[in-house]
């Protein structure tokens, strides 16, 4: 997603050849490619799709919708089986039409991690929470804070479903060091994802995410922490930003690498 602007086979071509060694893929361009498609072009380029995203939005009170969206979700766990990922990112889904009830909301995401976690551990895939900041509780994500997304995995096994570690939506909850530490200790760090914070947020705020180096986050502070939590997974970049995709998407590639190096390592 950080470079949507490159077809999946540039995409590819461009981790090959600047030395990165995987992508986490998003479900809708791998779709329109073809997922078994997709997943040959990554192999044959010696690289590893790191994680699938998104799984989730699981928090519809109506049967229908429920249902759909539990069938959507084994969809995307039996996709990342076909990728050779074991990691689906879950974004959990914002309150439902005309509720107001936040711990509802979260309890219904945590009914269908039921259904879905035994789903996914029998196909080696894990379910990887992710919190989104307070900012998209409402629409997108009733789980905001490190702590309720270890929360909701506590109640499975860690092969089963864990959390994300994504500094955008983390960096200013002073109680995400140690929620990150106790996930570590638990083996439930699936994902780590970086990007800065840049202020003022553009209208809509979705597509605000900053390139490294460019905002307030201490990144090489977080990338330390989950060091220490006993992570050795693949980090990943993930920026959504209307400026960043309307440049060229290799040179930005490249910066993103580069600045990966400076901020980061």
């Amino acid at each position: 997603m950080t470079v949507k602007q490159l077809s999946l086979p540039e995409l590819v071509q461009a981790c090959a050849r600047f030395g990165i060694p995987g992508v986490g893929l998003w479900r809708e361009p791998v779709r329109a490619y073809g997922v078994e498609a997709a997943a040959r072009l990554v192999r044959d380029a010696g690289l590893r799709v790191t994680t699938l995203c998104r799984g989730g939005f699981l928090t519809a009170g109506e049967p229908e919708a429920r249902a759909a969206a539990l069938d959507d979700n084994r969809a995307a766990i039996d996709e990342c089986v076909a990728l050779g990922t074991d990691t689906l990112v879950m974004v959990s889904g914002g309150l439902p039409g005309g509720s107001k009830d936040l711990p509802a909301a979260r309890e219904r995401v945590a009914r269908a991690l039921g259904e879905l976690a035994p789903y996914a551990g029998e196909r080696g895939v894990r379910l990887a929470v992710e919190p989104l900041h307070p900012m998209f509780a409402s629409d997108r994500c009733v789980v905001s804070t490190l702590d309720q997304a270890l929360e909701l995995a506590e109640r499975f096994p860690a092969e089963q479903v864990g959390v994300v570690v994504d500094t955008y939506h983390i960096w200013w909850d002073d109680r995400a060091p140690t929620a990150a530490a106790r996930a570590g200790a638990q083996g439930r760090i699936h994902s780590f994802q970086l990007a800065d914070w840049e202020t003022p947020l553009p209208e809509g705020v979705l597509n605000g995410r900053g390139l490294i180096g460019d905002g307030a986050v201490d990144l090489r502070q977080w990338r330390e922490r989950v060091d220490a939590a006993g992570y050795t997974g693949p980090i990943e970049v993930e920026l959504f930003n209307d400026r960043l995709w309307a440049r060229d998407g290799e040179e930005l590639l490249r910066d993103v690498a580069e600045r990966y190096v400076r901020h980061a390592l």
